[in-house]
Parts: structure tokens; sequence; C-alpha cells
């Protein structure tokens, strides 16, 4: 009982901290993840120290990272990750080798480490810092820009090297090892594991998610989508590796998936929460101790870091084609250490290379340099305004949209909203189509269609979807549902988006134009009076009586609508119903009686 009460108190702790450090940091500019680093910083042993135990809440905070980047490879296909493979794997290695060598001599130079302390030191170091950059990117809509994905390249193959790192970390232990597992060895359960995740996430969690959408159980479908998270994190976890390089992995095969979507919109607000976490716990760790004996020391190593780091990744993002302003830029963004360095210098300390009080030290260096980003990119970004532009996201929601401005998100892919697609595309026009049915999607697919998985009323589920950037909102969903609820939220967000709605009955039509939507179309009025013109046809009714006919049934409607508009009450009007026989005999032409008027 304690424990819990203990558990509930930290949790209020870690809340209160950044609901009012957090609001602050923005209100000033200064941005959220400082504001996260300020709380935990705060909240720590070394201020305030109401919650303590700083590296068990790292470690379970950890799982931001990870859900971080199950997120950001659902926003990468596999055919956009294959177009990265220069930057990754060319420009990628070319600043973990550079960095992690040069800092290695910068070590030699400020320091009494032997070579192999420097190295098991200087690599890590090397690493910049996951969550920081990329919540830096998506804050100011940068990750999908040329700028955001060269950063995230670099990134990512830092990822991958945390292996081969952990393995000469191993290789130059002075600690007794009984049973060393061989590096080919590692490296073969590492490509193991990583097919196997490409194998599951290709084929299984597809089919998975597809039984749970057709049920319609959202509880299950945010169930299922943490243990696919969780699922390939803990395999990583297992054979040593990165857990968030599994849930990448895991990501980018569902990349393509009609739920992805909705994975996105469900795992978000985890993300948010476990990020923010992990940032007051980095802000924790901080030893100010260690700091205030050893300020000169950490000054100038972390100024060193910063300063060799931003200088070889601005070099060679430059000899890959980014301009110097922005390949300055990008060496300010990636100039910090990263939340694997603290990993890296557990294990080196564990390995007999570094003492406790060297890894506290250079731990200190990887948070000061973390906490000085946000606040050094700011600053190049007001030395280089205007250098990159906020891009949109790749993907079905921004393909094809250059021809005529943005594209149009379709809620609803049946009967109504297959219709409306094939005169969008047409025109030419891109389309985000959103459907519940899992059925209906399959079948959708077979035609070329591209439909994701989701419930098109919610908020998140529009967000993901790419709303913000879309040039019209088309809801063809069959159904009488609730106008205000649904639309008011999106129009308080997105006032000037255009909204044509489909309206299920007369009462659902005026509760639509009642919610402010002007483009209202009734599924049964065109309908019926083309059925009503067949009958009148059959019975040998001149053509044009039967204009005249549906002139004034269109005349009268128009009309009753109005009136039920002003009054709010459904029975307005009622007088103005064609209860008998109308005399045409004397008005043959249609002119007589109106022009037909639009439905």
């Amino acid at each position: 009982m304690e424990h819990g009460s203990t558990l509930l108190r930290d949790i209020v702790v870690y809340l209160a901290a950044a609901v009012v450090l957090v609001p602050l940091f923005i209100r000033f500019k200064l941005g959220a993840v400082l504001g996260y680093l300020a709380a935990g910083i705060l909240i720590g042993p070394a201020v305030l120290g109401l919650v303590g135990n700083a590296e068990q809440t790292l470690q379970f905070a950890e799982f931001g990272i990870v859900l971080l980047l199950f997120v950001i490879g659902l926003e990468l296909q596999p055919s956009r990750l294959w177009a990265l493979r220069r930057d990754i794997f060319g420009l990628g290695l070319a600043q973990v080798l550079l960095c992690g060598l040069g800092l290695t001599g910068l070590l030699l130079a400020l320091t009494s480490f032997t070579w192999e302390a420097a190295l098991v030191v200087g690599l890590p170091l090397g690493l910049s810092s996951t969550a920081l950059v990329m919540q830096l990117l998506n804050e100011r809509q940068m990750a999908a820009t040329p700028f955001g994905e060269r950063s995230f390249a670099m990134l990512l193959f830092q990822d991958l090297a945390i292996v081969p790192m952990l393995t000469i970390v191993g290789a130059l232990s002075r600690a007794p090892r009984p049973d060393p597992v061989p590096g080919w060895q590692t490296a073969l359960m590492t490509a193991g594991a990583l097919l196997f995740l490409v194998l599951v996430g290709r084929y299984a969690l597809p089919r998975l998610f597809r039984i749970i959408g057709s049920l319609g159980a959202r509880e299950a479908f945010v169930a299922a989508a943490l243990l696919c998270v969780m699922g390939s994190a803990l395999l990583m976890a297992s054979l040593g590796l990165s857990m968030a390089l599994g849930a990448f992995v895991a990501g980018v095969m569902l990349a393509e998936s009609p739920y992805r979507h909705a994975l996105e919109a469900d795992i978000e607000p985890f993300r948010g929460l476990m990020l923010g976490l992990f940032f007051i716990a980095i802000g924790m760790s901080l030893d100010l101790g260690v700091v205030a004996a050893n300020w000169g020391l950490v000054l100038a190593l972390v100024v060193g870091v910063m300063a060799v780091k931003t200088t070889i990744i601005a070099v060679l993002a430059r000899s890959f084609g980014t301009e110097w302003p922005r390949a300055f830029k990008m060496g300010l963004l990636l100039a910090q250490g990263g939340e694997f360095g603290f990993v890296l210098f557990a294990e080196a300390e564990r390995g007999l290379l570094i003492s406790h009080s060297a890894a506290q030290l250079f731990g200190a260096v990887v948070t000061c340099s973390m906490a000085l980003t946000p606040l050094l990119f700011r600053l190049a970004g007001r030395m280089i305004a205007g250098k990159d532009d906020p891009g949109s996201r790749d993907g079905p929601e921004s393909a094809g949209t250059a021809g005529h401005g943005g594209h149009v998100v379709l809620v609803g892919s049946g009967r109504v909203g297959q219709v409306i697609a094939q005169m969008l595309r047409a025109r030419g026009q891109a389309i985000t189509a959103i459907d519940l049915d899992a059925e209906l999607i399959d079948i959708t697919a077979r035609f070329g269609n591209t439909v994701f998985w989701g419930d098109g009323t919610r908020l998140d589920i529009l967000r993901t979807a790419g709303i913000e950037t879309a040039s019209a909102l088309v809801f063809a969903i069959d159904g009488r549902w609730d106008p205000k609820a649904v639309l008011v939220p999106i129009q308080t967000e997105w006032p000037n988006l255009p909204i044509i709605a489909r309206a299920f009955d007369r009462s659902h039509n005026i509760a639509l134009r009642q919610a402010g939507v002007e483009q209202v179309v009734r599924e049964t009025l065109d309908g019926a009076v083309a059925m009503g013109r067949e009958v009148l046809t059959a019975l040998g009714t001149p053509e044009t009586m039967i204009d005249a006919i549906e002139a004034e049934y269109r005349r009268r409607d128009l009309e009753r609508l109005d009136l039920q508009l002003c009054s709010g009450d459904i029975m307005s009007g009622a007088d103005t119903i064609i209860r008998g026989a109308l005399d045409l005999d004397g008005a043959p032409d249609p002119a007589s009686l109106g022009e037909i008027p639009p439905a």
C-alpha cells in the first residue's frame, strides 16, 4: 500500500512539474523539450529531491523513444526508405565514424584517458539524441523536409551502430566474461531478428488488425497496437539490441497498411506522455554536484563535443549536397550527445574501462549538450530564416497534390463514397479515404484505390490523415450521425476548410445546416425524383409536364426547407406539400412554374 501511494505521489509530481514548466517554456518560445529537462532538474535529487531513482525512471521512459520510432516508421513507406539509402549508409556511416574518432582524439587531448577508455567514450558521444532531434523537427514541422529526412537518416544509422559499439566495448572489456558471444553470432542474430520482424510486419500484423477492425473492438485495437510495439522492442532487447530499432522496423512494415492512420492516432497519446517522461528523467539524472566539482572540464567537454560534431556534420552534409546554411544548422541540431550514451557509458563502467565518476561526468556532458540544443537550434533558425519551409508528409495524402492543391479527405468509401472518389480521380485529384469496414477496404484496394481503416469522425484520425493540408473534407458516411459533436471541433481547428456532407434524411439535412455546413447533399432526393420521373413516363405523361411537376416539387421542397431551418420545427411549411393534382392543363411549359431548382 505504501509503495502504491509513493508511486502515485511521484506521478503527481511528474505531472505537476510538466504542467507548470512546459507551458511556461513554450510561452517564451524555448520549446517543450527544454521545459521537460528543466522540470526534471527541478524535481530531481540535485535540487528539490521530490523524486529519486532517475535511472529506473529513465529505463521505463525509454519506451517513449520506442513509440516515437514506431510512429516515424509508420510515416516511412519502404520505397521512401529505400530512396534514403545513400544518406543512411553513406552519410550516416561517415558521421558515426568521423564524429566518434574525432571525439576520441578530443578526449585524449583533454583527459588522461587511455586510448581504450577514450574510444569507448568517444564513440557514444558521436551519437545524437533521436528523441530530442525528432521532437524539435516535429515541433517546427520540418520532419518531412529534405533537411529533416537527411537528419533522420543519420539518426537511423546511429541506431544500427549501437550493436557494433557494444561489441567494441565488450572486446575491450577488462572484466572477466564467462562464455562471450562471438561477434559473427551477434550479427547473425541481428539479421535473423530483423528478417523475422519484416515477415511478421508484412504478412501477419495486417491480418491481425483486419480481424480486430472488422469486429469494431476499439480497446482491442489499441491493445494490439501496443503489443506490436512492445513485442518488437522486446525481441530486440532480448538480443541486446536497440528496442527503438525493432519498433521502427515494425512501423515501416505497416506504413502501407490501411490501418496506419488509426495506429498512429492511438499510439500518439502514449508517445507524447512517455517522451515527456523521458526528458524529465534525463533532467533528473544530471548530477549538479559532479558539474560543480568539475565545471571547467564539463564546460570544455560540452563546448568541445558540440563544436567537433557541428563541424564534422556540417562538412559531411555539404559534401552530400546540402547548402552551407542548412548544413551548419544540421550540425547544430545533431551536436548533442544521445540517450544511448548512458547505456554505453554504463557498459564501459562494467567493463572496468572507465570509473563510476567518469561515467557520471560524461552523463552530465550529454545532459548539458541536450539542454543547449533547443536554444542553439532556435538561434540558428533565426540566423538562417526562411531556408527550410515546412514540408508535407509523404504517402497517399500528399501524392499527386501538386496539380490541384491539397488532397481531399473522404470519410466513407461505400456506395456514395466510391462514386465521389471516381469523379475526383477523373480530375487528377489526390484522395485520402477513411472507412471502418475492413472488408470494404480489401475490396476497394483491388481496384487500385487507397482507403485507410479508422473512424473518420474522430479528430485525431483526421489529423493523422493530413487534414491540415486538405483542400476539402467530404462526409459520405451512411446513417444519421451527430453534426455538432463531429463538426464543431473540426470547424474550430480549421475554420476555412470546405466541408461537404451527405444527409441521411430531411431532419439530418437541417441539423447539418444548423451546424454550419453550407454544402449538404440529400442522399435520396435525386434518386427518388428520378424514379418518380420514370413512373410518370411509364404512365404516358408528356416530357414537358414531367419537367413542370419536378420543378414545382423542388420549388415547394426548398421553400419548406427554408421555413424549417428558420423555425427549427420539422412541421413548418407542411401546407406546401403537394396533396393533390396540379392544374397543368394551361401550363405545359415548365418555365411557367419556374426553372428546376437545384437539389
